[in-house]
């Protein structure tokens, strides 16, 4: 019994590194969990059950990463959070 041996062609590939930025929502004392709820839902797309984890993450930890991203698509998304008056930076 023979063995034949193949050689697969070995290519070199570059990947660019795309950094992803983040929208990290921070607790606060005046926001109640319905209302971070609905502009998690609204502003990143977020289904319910993720923006009440993210709220839950937010309350307990003080602060939660929401959504990450270009920043061109982030932007816009941290200033509809803001705009709802909730503690939110990109970084």
């Amino acid at each position: 019994m023979s063995t034949k041996e193949e050689v697969l062609e070995q290519v070199d590939t570059v990947t660019k590194e795309k950094k992803n930025n983040e929208i990290v929502v921070y607790n606060d004392d005046v926001n109640t969990f319905d209302h971070v709820i609905e502009t998690l839902i609204k502003a990143c797309d977020h289904t319910p059950e993720q923006a009440e984890q993210c709220t839950i993450l937010v309350h307990y930890k003080g602060k939660c990463t929401v959504k990450t991203g270009d920043l061109k698509d982030l932007k816009p998304r941290c200033s509809r959070i803001l705009e709802a008056g909730i503690s939110a930076e990109i970084i």
